[in-house]
């Protein structure tokens, strides 16, 4: 869908997405990064699993909810790339575990 303008080069980190290793770019958010891939949705909803994807990007809508890191329901448009990061698309409600 979203295709980055310029090619990051050198600079480029590399975060994975259900497993997939991506490109990034320093300062750019998770959501931006979801959005460039052939599959745009972040998150699954808990009743109908109907699948959602980053809408408002900024932190309003809560469509594009991820787990990050280990980390269920995590805003991936407030939230930075690191490189090496995790990123699993939310299927469903996030789990409290114990």
């Amino acid at each position: 869908m979203f295709r980055k303008l310029h090619d990051p080069g050198q600079a480029a980190l590399r975060v994975y997405i259900d497993g997939v290793a991506v490109p990034a770019e320093a300062g750019e958010s998770v959501a931006a990064v979801l959005l460039r891939q052939e599959a745009v949705w972040s998150r699954l909803t808990p009743v109908k699993g109907s699948k959602r994807a980053p809408y408002c990007l900024m932190g309003v809508c809560f469509d594009c909810l991820a787990e990050v890191d280990g980390v269920g329901s995590v805003q991936t448009c407030l939230t930075t790339v690191q490189d090496g990061m995790r990123i699993a698309r939310q299927r469903g409600k996030r789990s409290l575990g114990a």
